[in-house]
């Protein structure tokens, strides 16, 4: 008889991949590899980067970050669009190697085009931190010009609402911070 068993991946693991433009991620010991994004899905990105940090600048509450690494547990580091974390959230939270290793407040994604990468955001990630306590969860989808936002209810990340390019995002993480949806899609 003759039996399989799956490989699971861990952080140790990424040390030994090559610096080669690509995301290496590891969501419950699973590697999953991803490409260089689309240069819309990066202009969203520095958009949103952009409204975060200015408001962290103007504050002084925290910081936002593009494409940080977060490594959760051995078999669960993961590579977010952006970031936003508080500055007592990064004290606490950064490693040597300047990789967060507790959930930031929110976590933002902005989807790709195909079915397998939106998946992992709607479902992996979405559960991945839901679990390890982030207070916020953005899924921006620049083809729909729209933006998903789950928050943390009852210890789970529940869909909160739906906005459109016209409406204007605001969130209790961030008190006073606000942005007309289209201006991230621009």
């Amino acid at each position: 008889m003759i039996t399989s068993e799956q490989v699971r991946w861990t952080v140790a693991d990424l040390e030994l991949f090559p610096e080669d433009g690509k995301r290496y991620e590891i969501i419950d010991g699973k590697l999953i590899v991803t490409r260089a994004p689309h240069w819309k899905h990066q202009e969203v990105t520095g958009n949103v980067y952009g409204k975060l940090q200015a408001w962290s600048l103007q504050t002084g509450k925290g910081r936002a970050a593009i494409a940080p690494g977060i490594i959760f547990s051995e078999t669960d580091s993961v590579i977010p669009d952006v970031v936003w974390a508080s500055n007592q959230r990064l004290e606490e939270s950064l490693d040597e190697s300047g990789h967060l290793t507790n959930a930031p407040e929110l976590t933002i994604e902005v989807l790709s085009k195909s079915n397998k990468d939106r998946q992992r955001d709607f479902e992996l990630k979405l559960k991945l931190y839901s679990i390890q306590g982030v207070q916020e969860y953005w899924i921006l989808d620049y083809q729909k010009q729209e933006i998903k936002v789950y928050r943390r209810q009852q210890a789970v990340l529940k869909l909160a609402m739906t906005l459109f390019v016209q409406d204007i995002l605001t969130t209790l993480l961030l008190p006073g911070f606000s942005c007309v949806v289209e201006d991230l899609f621009k």
